[in-house]
């Protein structure tokens, strides 16, 4: 079907990071995907009111509404890394609210597009105790998805998706190509004209690092974004604090980067 309106909610994954900066702005696989959806419709209108470090229930409260007031046809729901990662995950509840959130919008007729996460253990390993985690929360997923109206884009299985070159340098966030090949997994999976399957293609494989230079990269990674992440968690501090929508109303989209780029506001 041809798409009108497009509404994002998320976290950082969907504002953008990782792909462009705060001072150029944040492109990422919605906006990506947005311009797919304008190639198919001209008269696209597109909203993205992810904010960075947002959880499940937060976004549940605070997008999920301005989402359902702007009468969507279409909505992008990714969430529930920010609980995973958190002390006292709770993969049910979380589940639950990702749940509560498609079956509210299937009920307004929007059709939905919600995903798994990739094995973060393949690319964080240092992440390697989350994973049992992550699995119970992707079969709970799966199960939420499963109903009509849901597109559902399970990504765990996928090799590229834990590729190093689809990740940016703090293994948290997709890399511009991981972004790009995201964007293009959901085009295809709507069906939408022009897509295909050139998303799945398998990267060349790259040579395997010795044990010290992963060692050493680990210690890197540790120190340089890791441990400002525990640091904020030890203060009670989020990424998003006074962080507001990048794209908080509906409007045309023109491609490129720098038109669908946005900084996200500071209330």
């Amino acid at each position: 079907m041809t798409y009108v309106r497009y509404v994002a909610i998320g976290d950082s994954q969907t504002e953008g990071l990782g792909d462009g900066d705060d001072v150029t702005g944040h492109r990422g696989w919605a906006d990506r995907l947005a311009e797919h959806l304008a190639a198919a419709n001209p008269d696209l209108l597109y909203a993205n009111l992810a904010v960075r470090g947002r959880q499940a229930a937060e976004i549940q409260a605070e997008q999920l509404p301005a989402a359902l007031a702007l009468r969507p046809d279409l909505v992008t729901v990714m969430a529930g890394m920010n609980d995973i990662i958190r002390p006292g995950f709770d993969a049910a509840r979380v589940a639950g609210i990702v749940a509560d959130m498609i079956v509210r919008l299937t009920a307004e007729g929007v059709h939905v597009v919600t995903m798994t996460f990739p094995d973060i253990a393949r690319i964080a390993p240092m992440a390697r105790p989350l994973r049992p985690r992550l699995i119970d929360f992707n079969a709970r997923i799966r199960v939420a998805a499963a109903r009509p109206g849901v597109t559902l884009l399970d990504t765990f299985p996928l090799d590229w998706a834990v590729d190093a070159r689809m990740w940016s340098a703090d293994r948290l966030h997709a890399s511009p190509a991981g972004h790009t090949r995201f964007a293009a997994a959901v085009a295809h999976a709507l069906g939408l004209p022009g897509s295909d399957e050139t998303w799945m293609a398998p990267l060349t494989p790259l040579p395997a690092p010795g044990a010290l230079h992963a060692a050493s990269a680990e210690v890197r990674w540790l120190a340089t974004f890791a441990g400002p992440w525990i640091g904020r968690r030890l203060l009670g501090r989020s990424s998003g604090d006074d962080r507001t929508a990048k794209r908080p109303l509906l409007t045309p989209v023109i491609t490129g980067n720098q038109s669908m780029s946005g900084k996200s506001g500071s209330s």
